[in-house]
């Protein structure tokens, strides 16, 4: 008897999970990538002696990657190896202020204590309501489609029913922290986790308080290899479960019978219909309706909805070493309000924005020349709208320089011998993502887990959609769960 025949559009690190998944289950997996590689957002560039990881930078709940090495039999310590972080990030303020969140709870919280107006008592009550979050919402939001009765018939989805008051889905972020804390500089260093997912802490409900719990009590970590090293480990064993990866291949049109309640076919790609009973898309959503799927009714109120923010980043290859700065860094705006004001209502960028700095070469010494530096230098953008990013950028380019130097006082543009940059039209070409979000829909409201994209299709039988555009959001560990929840739902699928 033959095997079943999946397909998987899209290698990004969602469809890359699905493959693993649907082999383990037994099926034949063909993955087409419409670029030379896999990773999709989770990318890396290699220039002049520099190594960066081009896409995200922060590596948490990695036992999400683990699973589907333990799925197929293998020792994840086999093809990967990671370090759990004893600094998360380190806070520079305009006023002077420092702050380094380190991994121990009780030490970050008694330097919020010595150094500004909030007490170690706040940041303790603060943590454990983002604990009480995660408590209610992962199992019913994160880990089940939210769009299937059966989701609703578990007793711990009952009893999140009954706690739904305690995620604070009432009030935005902003007000929350607000409420949390006396000094409003730490309140804007947990307005930033919005961040997380593209969407505006003075829009978004507090829900994403949820969002520390997964860095300050699970743990930041950094692969030993860079970021990229994921999607290589995962590529690898991907292909020793038989899984064949197309590059250069991008599909056209998925196709399904002529029937009242259709059935996927296949994937057409150059012109060749490629023939599979169950098909995976990891595109985004926008351009899987737009492109792929002909003569179906598309959900417009869903892919008309806000999109999230994108992103401006330099890539600096640095002559020199930046003792002030660690692996991850935030150099605050003055005004956070004004910078999201900036962003979510004028569809511009402020002239003061929130800096982030990766610097990986700061643990990976080959990632960098020696006595040089890789730093990941990004901005919080709107998405494309058809702005001048020509003047948007060399203007931003300016503020971002000057902004590193006055806080480092010193001089940063003479170091920087290496230069490539990634703005939303960029993104958009080169990971699929519609209007260059990063995230798919925004979290601007808080209905908004219950808006995206289901992870199947309601029109077409065998279709299923994963990746940071549909349940249960961007990131790579809600990304690796929207496969997870595909895989279960394809459990009650027959060969």
């Amino acid at each position: 008897m033959s095997k079943p025949k999946a397909i998987v559009i899209g290698a990004g690190i969602a469809g890359i999970a699905s493959a693993i998944r649907m082999a383990v289950k037994g099926y034949e997996v063909d993955v087409f990538e419409a670029n030379s590689n896999a990773g999709g957002k989770l990318a890396e560039i290699k220039m002049n002696g520099f190594r960066f990881d081009a896409g995200p930078s922060l590596f948490t709940m990695p036992e999400y990657v683990e699973e589907l090495f333990k799925l197929a039999g293998k020792k994840p310590e086999d093809y990967f190896d990671y370090i759990k972080l004893k600094e998360v990030c380190r806070y520079f303020y305009e006023d002077g202020l420092r702050l380094n969140a380190t991994a121990n709870l009780d030490k970050f919280a008694k330097e919020i204590e010595e150094k500004t107006e909030s007490t170690a008592e706040e940041v303790e009550r603060y943590l454990k309501k983002s604990e009480t979050i995660y408590e209610v919402t992962h199992r019913v939001f994160l880990e089940r489609s939210l769009h299937k009765l059966k989701s609703y018939l578990h007793w711990d989805t009952l009893k999140s029913v009954f706690r739904f008051g305690q995620i604070d889905a009432f009030r935005t972020q902003a007000k929350a922290n607000k409420s949390f804390f006396k000094d409003r500089r730490v309140a804007q260093l947990f307005n930033r986790y919005a961040t997380y997912n593209g969407s505006n802490p003075y829009q978004a409900p507090a829900t994403l308080n949820v969002i520390p719990h997964f860095e300050y009590h699970y743990g930041a970590f950094l692969p030993k290899k860079g970021m990229y090293s994921i999607v290589n480990s995962l590529v690898e064993l991907a292909k020793e479960l038989g899984v064949r990866f197309h590059y250069n291949q991008k599909g056209e049109e998925i196709l399904y019978s002529d029937e009242r309640k259709p059935k996927v076919k296949g994937l057409k790609v150059n012109n060749i219909i490629h023939k599979a009973d169950v098909i995976i898309s990891n595109l985004d959503i926008w351009f899987t309706y737009k492109n792929l799927l002909k003569n179906i009714p598309q959900p417009k109120k869903l892919l008309n909805q806000e999109r999230s923010s994108s992103a401006l980043i330099f890539y600096w290859g640095m002559d020199g070493n930046y003792s002030d700065l660690g692996l991850h860094n935030i150099l605050f705006t003055e005004d956070y309000q004004k910078e999201f004001s900036a962003i979510w209502k004028d569809k511009t960028i402020s002239n003061d924005p929130t800096v982030y700095i990766n610097i990986t070469s700061k643990y990976i010494r080959g990632d960098a020349p020696v006595d040089s530096e890789n730093w990941f230098v990004m901005i919080n953008v709107p998405a494309n709208n058809g702005q001048n990013w020509e003047l948007l950028i060399k203007e931003a380019r300016a503020n971002i320089i000057r902004k590193i130097s006055r806080i480092l006082n010193r001089n940063i543009e003479k170091d920087i011998v290496y230069e490539h940059v990634l703005d939303p039209r960029s993104i958009e070409s080169k990971t699929g993502s519609y209007q260059g979000s990063l995230y798919g829909n925004s979290s601007n409201n808080q209905f908004a887990a219950f808006l995206r994209h289901p992870n199947f299709s309601s029109k077409i039988e065998s279709l299923y959609f994963c990746g940071g555009s549909v349940h249960p959001g961007g990131g790579i560990p809600l990304a690796l769960l929207s496969a997870k929840i595909i895989d279960n739902e394809i459990d009650n699928l027959a060969f």
